[in-house]
C-alpha cells in the first residue's frame, strides 16, 4: 500500500520512537528534557525546539493522555475571569485565543456560537448581568486585536430566533436569548497531536510510553513501557509539565485538583443544534452548564468544578452525583428532560490548580476550586527542575514559553526568544486556502492541509473509505493515517485520542477490530 505523505519531518511512528529513544538514552546530554506530553508539555517541546535547542520530550502514556483530552473543547476568551477580577488572566486568554484562531491553528480552532435562553428561571437582573459580561468579552476580543470577522459581536435574540438556534429549549415562558461567540477547538487531543508533530518537525524527539522513574535537574531515569528496559536521559535543563501529577516527580509542588465532568448524548436526542447553549446554574452568578454539539453525531454537556482528594487516577471516574447535577441543570431548560439511560458516555478531567492557600488557620474552610485562580505558575526546584502548573488549554502556548524561559535561565543556557506566537502548527493555513482544499470539510477541520492526503488514502483502497462504525463519520483511512503519521501505537491511542470514538463504550467495543486492522496495515507499510 502506498501512503500519501505528511508534513516533512512531522510523522511520528513506532519505528521513529524506537530509534529516537535509543538516541536519547545514549549517554549524551540534550539541551532540554520535557516530561509530560499534554498541551503544555508538547507546547514546551515545540517552543524549545523552535529556538534551535536539542529537545527530548517523554510521556508515560500517550499524547494527550491526561487532562488535555478531557476539556470542553473551548478556547476561552477569558470572560469568566473578568467576573472574578483576574484581568491579567482574562487578557492573556483573549490574546492566546486570537493567536490560535488567526495564526497557529485556524484549521483546528474556529468561532462557536452560544445561546443563553432567557427562560423564566433567568431573572431580568441575571440577563442584564450576562449581557454586560458578553459585551465585556467583546471588548476583550478588541483588546486582543482579534478581527470581528473571526469572532462576531454578541447580540440579543427574539424568542423566535432563540428557538431556531436552540429548538430543544422549552418554548413556554421563553422571552428571547443572548447570542455570544467564543473559540472552539475541533478536538483538544488533536491539537496536542499537532503540537507534538510540529515539535518533531523542528527536530524534537517525541517519545510516548516512556515513564520517568526519577527526575533531577540534570535528567531522568526512565523505563520504556513497551519493552520494560530502563535507562537514563541526561539534559542541561528539565521541564516538568505533568499537570496534576507534577508533585509526584518534584517535592514541594502542591496541587488542588478540580474535576470537570461532561456527559455524552446522541445528537438526535436534542435535535439540530446550530449553536451551543449556555444554561445558568441556579444560585450562581457566573457559572453555566454548556451544551456543545460536536458534529460527529454526539453532543457534550458539561461541566462541573469539584475538588478532588486522595490518590490521583490515570483516568478519572465520573461519579453519579456529577451526572445527576448536569442532567438537572440541563432539564431546567428542555421541553423533555434527558433521562439517565440516554447518557451514552461520560468523561472527567482533572484541572491542575496550584494550591496557594498555605496552611491556613484551624477551622478555615478551603477555597472552592472554582474560585482558585487559573493563572499558571512556573516554579524551579532547588536542584533545577522547572515545573509549570495551573493555567488552562487556551493558554498552553504562553505557559510553555514561560516554562522554557525559566528553565533556560535557571541553567544558564543561551537561546533566542520564543517564536511560537507566529509558528503555524502542522496542517495550518489561511482560511481561504483551507476552504479551497479538495477534501471533505470535516477532514479539513481535523487535518487542515493534510486532509487531501488523508482523503487520498481513503480513495486508494475502498475498504479504507468505509466508516469505522455505522453512524459515525470517522473512516478507516483516518485510523491508518494516525498509525502511520500521528504516533498511535495501540488501539486505545486510535479510539480514545486520535479520534473520540471511545467516549461511548458500546461504540468503542465495535471499533476495536478496525483499530487493530489499522495498526497492522501501518506496520506492514513501514516494513
Amino acid at each position: 500500500m502506498s501512503h500519501p505523505e505528511a508534513v516533512p519531518g512531522s510523522s511520528l511512528s513506532a519505528a521513529r520512537r524506537a530509534r529516537e529513544l535509543a538516541e536519547a538514552a545514549d549517554g549524551r546530554s540534550c539541551d532540554v528534557l520535557v516530561v509530560g506530553l499534554g498541551a503544555t508539555g508538547a507546547g514546551a517541546a515545540l517552543d524549545a525546539a523552535a529556538r534551535g535547542l536539542d529537545v527530548v520530550a517523554v510521556d508515560a502514556h500517550d499524547l494527550a493522555f491526561g487532562t488535555s483530552r478531557w476539556s470542553s473543547k473551548l478556547i476561552h476568551g477569558g470572560l469568566r475571569y473578568l467576573a472574578s477580577a483576574q484581568f491579567d488572566v482574562a487578557h492573556e486568554s483573549a490574546v492566546e485565543r486570537g493567536v490560535l484562531m488567526t495564526r497557529t491553528a485556524p484549521h483546528l480552532v474556529s468561532a462557536q456560537p452560544f445561546v443563553l435562553p432567557l427562560t423564566p428561571l433567568v431573572s431580568r437582573a441575571q440577563a442584564s448581568l450576562a449581557w454586560a459580561g458578553f459585551r465585556a468579552g467583546d471588548m476583550l476580543r478588541l483588546a486582543a486585536r482579534t478581527p470581528r470577522q473571526v469572532l462576531p459581536a454578541p447580540r440579543r435574540l427574539s424568542a423566535t430566533e432563540a428557538r431556531h438556534l436552540a429548538p430543544a429549549v422549552r418554548a413556554d415562558g421563553l422571552r428571547g436569548g443572548l447570542l455570544s461567540w467564543d473559540g472552539r477547538v475541533t478536538d483538544d487531543a488533536r491539537l496536542v497531536t499537532a503540537l507534538a508533530r510540529t515539535a518533531a518537525a523542528q527536530g524534537a524527539r517525541v517519545l510516548t510510553r516512556v515513564r520517568v522513574l526519577e527526575l533531577t535537574g540534570t535528567g531522568a531515569r526512565v523505563r520504556d513501557e513497551v519493552t520494560g528496559e530502563e535507562g537514563e536521559i541526561r539534559a542541561r535543563a528539565v521541564v516538568n509539565a505533568t499537570g496534576v501529577w507534577a508533585g509526584e516527580l518534584v517535592e514541594g509542588i502542591r496541587i488542588r485538583p478540580s474535576r470537570g465532568t461532561h456527559l455524552v448524548l446522541r445528537s438526535e436526542r436534542l435535535g439540530t443544534l446550530p449553536a451551543g447553549l449556555h444554561i445558568p446554574i441556579p444560585g450562581e452568578t457566573n457559572r453555566f452548564v454548556l451544551v456543545l454539539p460536536q458534529g460527529d453525531g454526539r453532543v457534550y454537556v458539561g461541566l462541573t468544578d469539584e475538588p478532588v482528594d486522595g490518590p490521583l487516577p490515570d483516568v478519572p471516574e465520573v461519579p453519579e452525583t456529577d451526572i445527576g447535577f448536569l442532567l438537572d441543570v440541563l432539564g431546567s431548560v428542555l421541553d423533555v428532560p434527558v433521562r439517565r439511560d440516554e447518557v451514552v458516555g461520560a468523561f472527567a478531567g482533572l484541572r491542575p490548580l496550584l494550591d496557594t492557600s498555605g496552611a491556613g488557620s484551624a477551622g478555615d474552610a478551603p477555597a472552592r476550586t472554582s474560585d482558585i485562580s487559573r493563572r499558571h505558575a512556573v516554579l524551579t526546584s532547588p536542584d533545577g527542575v522547572t515545573t509549570v502548573v495551573g493555567g488552562k488549554l487556551t493558554t498552553y502556548r504562553r505557559m510553555a514559553q514561560d516554562a522554557v524561559d525559566a528553565a533556560l535561565e535557571a541553567r544558564g543556557l543561551p537561546a533566542g526568544p520564543s517564536p511560537t506566537m507566529d509558528l503555524p502548527l502542522v496542517g495550518a493555513a489561511p482560511p481561504g486556502l483551507l476552504r479551497a482544499l479538495p477534501a471533505p470539510r470535516r477532514l479539513v477541520r481535523r487535518h487542515g492541509t493534510e486532509a487531501p492526503a488523508v482523503q487520498a488514502l481513503a480513495t486508494s483502497d475502498p475498504a479504507l473509505a468505509e466508516p469505522v462504525l455505522p453512524g459515525h463519520p470517522v473512516t478507516r483511512a483516518e485510523l491508518v493515517w494516525a498509525a502511520l503519521h500521528e504516533g498511535a501505537l495501540e488501539p486505545s491511542d486510535l479510539l480514545d485520542r486520535r479520534t473520540r470514538i471511545g467516549l461511548v463504550p458500546e461504540d468503542r467495543a465495535e471499533a476495536l477490530t478496525p483499530a487493530r486492522d489499522a495498526l497492522q496495515r501501518a506496520t506492514e507499510a513501514h516494513r
